[in-house]
């Protein structure tokens, strides 16, 4: 019988991909631009964190930050006006994820020279942006206290890929049945090195604690030539 041709195809796709985010990587390297993959799902408070986030480093750091969105331009607006970072809009006319071409697209229209930091707000959601490496030096996931604590049994994929968890809305955790130390253990088991960050950005309990985490990591990677 012959092979299920969608999977020969999805491998193909997926190879190509490799290749192209391992070129982002080194173009970006070679400027020491630093490129962080951000990744929830939908309403966990992506757009609100990145401002607080972005308020705190854009005095230490030359940012930028490109939205991935099917459609609309509402994040990027809010970025632009509640922070003063550059920010540009990209629309994947459908698409449910990101992928290095995509990205690389991304980048070489945005102009990431003299940045040290570049934050991808990925599309929202956490199936298809897991399965495409974009070439970023930090891939990042935020899980919200109103998604419950089973999402990473749920979604593996996304926990393993991730190096960096932010668990949003932890000002709400009385509300929900969220157990932070259940969510913790169950991804250590999917990713060994994984890190962790609770936070409120509605209260700002926590947000320095990562600010200070991808400051230290972006001048570590300018640092290793």
């Amino acid at each position: 019988m012959d092979k299920f041709r969608v999977i020969e195809v999805k491998e193909s796709v997926l190879a190509d991909n490799d290749k192209t985010a391992a070129q982002v990587r080194k173009a970006l390297k070679e400027k020491n631009v630093f490129l962080i993959n951000l990744m929830s799902s939908p309403g966990s408070g992506k757009t609100t964190l990145l401002v607080a986030l972005l308020n705190l480093l854009k005095s230490k750091l030359k940012i930028g930050v490109m939205e991935a969105d099917i459609d609309a331009t509402v994040d990027a607006k809010t970025i632009e006006e509640k922070t003063g970072v550059k920010t540009i809009q990209l629309h994947t006319c459908g698409e449910c994820h990101l992928d290095a071409k995509m990205t690389k697209e991304g980048l070489e229209g945005f102009g990431v020279e003299g940045l040290d930091l570049v934050i991808l707000e990925n599309v929202g959601n956490l199936v298809c942006p897991a399965e495409f490496d974009i070439g970023a030096s930090l891939p990042m996931t935020i899980l919200s206290v109103p998604e419950g604590d089973d999402k990473p049994l749920k979604y593996p994929l996304m926990f393993k890929v991730s190096h960096c968890f932010v668990f949003s809305k932890i000002d709400a955790a009385s509300y929900f049945n969220f157990d932070i130390k259940k969510a913790e253990e169950s991804i250590l088991r999917l990713n060994k090195d994984a890190v962790f960050f609770p936070l409120s950005a509605k209260t700002g309990e926590g947000v320095e604690a990562l600010a200070d985490y991808i400051y230290s990591e972006v001048k570590k990677y300018q640092a290793h030539k």
